[in-house]
């Protein structure tokens, strides 16, 4: 990702040190682009049904792609952004494929996010 010099720009600045304490904090590039990623993951609706279905219990493919009404294809292909991103797991059984949130963390996210919109 390229960075802008903001410096080098001809931006008015009434408070340079709130800048400069906002240039301090900020998140290192690969920490913006992974949070980026994150909440992309989790704003598209059907990743996000999905990881909703999820946090009450685990489900295969072929039940996820029921509860969605889409092609089993099109869940694996979720599911495996979801997997990349730490935001799911799976377990085998035999032939099939379990799902289920990967951490407490995601579960906290979406109720996070809930309370948000609520309020």
């Amino acid at each position: 990702m390229k960075k802008v010099l903001v410096d080098q720009c001809e931006c008015r600045c009434i408070h340079q040190e709130r800048v400069d304490r906002a240039r301090e904090s900020a998140l290192a590039d690969d920490a913006n682009s992974g949070m980026a990623q994150l909440f992309k993951a989790m704003g598209d609706p059907n990743r996000l049904r999905i990881l909703w279905a999820l946090q009450q219990e685990e489900m295969c493919v072929c039940d996820l792609a029921r509860f969605l009404g889409v092609s089993e294809s099109a869940v694996s292909h979720q599911l495996r952004l979801l997997r990349q991103l730490h935001l799911v797991s799976n377990r085998r059984q035999g032939p099939v494929l379990y799902y289920r949130l990967n951490d407490e963390h995601v579960r906290r996210l979406m109720e996070l996010a809930l309370e948000h919109i609520r309020e």
